[in-house]
């Protein structure tokens, strides 16, 4: 393992060259303009998995965009390994509040700057280096991989589903690997054993046929902007509570044991509070800040849509309002039961002087595992190995539906093997990934094949 850590060392600006060329890919795929670019993504994805040593590389169509393939396995007695990421990004906007353009990847003070830095082209490519480092100086890896690679999780992994399920024989592994989490902190590697599910929905009101002169016809018809802020104001209560009747009622309650482990955690909350520029945190009583973001559900209101928003003034009753908004789900809610909850008070309380269609855009299940399964007790010392400092465990508020999928359809335990961090910018400007984090988790990949070549396949 010596000589595979040297050649790590030795190849780090080899690393960022490539990475940044990866990173100049525009792989948006929530705009169709973009749908060549994400094409192209996926064969620059293929064509690095083959120049690592990977075998049997191909281009997966799905209805949507393609599913990169690849494997290597010539370990016969050792475990299998499936490692998923996603090729595509997020977009954008606002561009006018990004330091350096998004994809002309750029260092500052140790970090690299681009869309998909760290979300999730870089902690894919991590995977993609310790591979090659293994097979480049040793000839072999200590483990089967499979690796699939999607280019549609930031549209909700549209077509995955159906991808896994039809491939269910060959996909099958002793343990599914993912590093597209952050770190508890800086200097604090962890590993992630929960993730928040996802109910995501557009809201659409309507009031009149056009926009009205507001001094003629205000008084005579409801303003659609003014009865979607009231809906929307009947979602939560003051103390941030959502009010969905039986939201709560499958809820699975935090251990005491887990409010002990989450208390321990190095979290300052006033710090918390300044970094993110809140004058006050808010969320529901009785719970920390740490325990409501991870172990909680929730309601947001994620844009809003309505009548005039240019400069000056313009006086009109829009004829339309629209808003998305989105519920965070937490083991045990079923996504489709808590959808059809909150549709159901939805038209309750919207009234008939606008008509309303609800969509459902998509939604995600919430995933948990034990933290004592030997593969995370595997990936603990690899990041042991890595970083030099042992892990903590923690949860994540985020959202990766699909990891209920391969743990329902193929049955496997999931690693969450990420190594970004919780400021790094994810779907948001400025998104950037440390260069330290970056290479100690080559090494720690590398470590983590090992580990887990010495469990029973």
């Amino acid at each position: 393992m010596e000589t595979v850590i040297d050649f790590i060392h030795t190849s780090r600006d080899r690393y960022i060259s490539e990475l940044t060329e990866y990173l100049a890919i525009p792989s948006i795929s929530a705009l169709p303009d973009h749908a060549d670019d994400v094409g192209r993504c996926a064969s620059w994805t293929a064509a690095a998995l083959g120049r690592v040593g990977l075998e049997n590389v191909r281009l997966i169509e799905t209805a949507g965009n393609p599913v990169v393939y690849a494997d290597w396995l010539n370990a016969p007695s050792a475990p299998t390994i499936l490692f998923y990421g996603h090729y595509d990004v997020q977009p954008v906007d606002p561009l006018d509040q990004w330091t350096s353009p998004p994809f002309e990847a750029t260092v500052r003070e140790g970090e690299i700057y681009a869309r998909g830095a760290v979300d999730d082209k870089g902690q894919i490519f991590m995977h993609v280096k310790a591979v090659e480092a293994c097979l480049k100086k040793t000839g072999r890896l200590p483990v089967n991989m499979k690796f699939i690679i999607e280019g549609e999780e930031e549209i909700g992994s549209t077509h995955l589903d159906g991808f896994v399920r039809d491939r269910k024989e060959d996909l099958a592994a002793d343990v599914l690997v993912i590093s597209d989490s952050p770190m508890f902190d800086r200097g604090v590697p962890s590993l992630c054993y929960g993730l928040r599910g996802l109910a995501y929905f557009q809201i659409d009101l309507r009031g009149t046929s056009r926009d009205l002169h507001s001094g003629s016809f205000g008084g005579a018809v409801a303003n659609p902007c003014f009865v979607l802020s009231q809906v929307l104001s009947k979602m939560k209560d003051r103390g941030g509570r959502v009010k969905i009747p039986g939201f709560y009622d499958d809820v699975r309650p935090l251990r005491d044991e887990e409010r002990e482990a989450f208390a321990r955690l190095p979290f300052n909350e006033r710090q918390y509070r300044t970094d993110l520029g809140a004058p006050k945190l808010f969320g529901e009583r009785d719970y920390t800040t740490l325990e409501r973001v991870w172990a909680r559900p929730t309601f947001e209101v994620n844009g809003l849509l309505s009548g005039f928003t240019g400069d000056g003034a313009k006086t009109v009753i829009p004829a339309v309002a629209m808003a998305k908004v989105s519920m965070r789900l937490v083991p045990d809610q079923q996504p489709d039961t808590v959808a059809e909850l909150f549709e159901t008070y939805l038209k309750k309380v919207t009234p008939n002087t606008v008509t309303l269609e609800v969509t459902r855009l998509h939604v995600g299940k919430p995933w948990m595992t034990e933290f004592d399964n030997p593969f995370v007790k595997a990936a603990g010392r690899a990041i042991d190995r890595g970083f030099g400092r042992t892990p903590v465990f923690n949860r994540e508020g985020g959202s990766i539906p699909v990891v209920s999928t391969f743990q329902e359809v193929l049955g496997l335990p999931t690693v969450l093997f990420g190594v970004g961090l919780p400021d790094e910018n994810a779907h948001a400007p400025n998104e950037k990934l440390n260069l330290s984090n970056f290479h100690n988790g080559i090494i720690a990949s590398t470590f983590l094949y090992e580990e887990i070549g010495k469990l029973s396949g």
